[in-house]
């Protein structure tokens, strides 16, 4: 799976979390290439992630709440 560090739009970051979370779960990614996959996107695109510290609506809508339990457990951790 190749992964970009910018996007352009939220649209955009919320569907490639799911997509890398969704391979994780497939059992195509392994811990470590979630967790650094997940950091870069979220390090890079944290303007269309976060807004008032939560969650942008449209990432919320996109990605479900347990996507973003296991994305903000593994930005916490970082």
């Amino acid at each position: 799976m190749e992964v970009k560090k910018f996007y352009r739009t939220q649209r955009e970051v919320a569907s490639v979390v799911n997509e890398i979370i969704d391979g994780y779960w497939a059992d195509k990614l392994t811990d470590e290439e979630l967790e650094e996959n997940i950091t870069m996107i979220y390090e890079n695109n944290l303007d269309k992630i976060i807004k008032n510290n939560e969650y942008t609506t449209i990432i919320k809508q996109q990605c479900g709440k347990n996507r973003l339990s296991i994305v903000s457990r593994i930005t916490k951790s970082s």
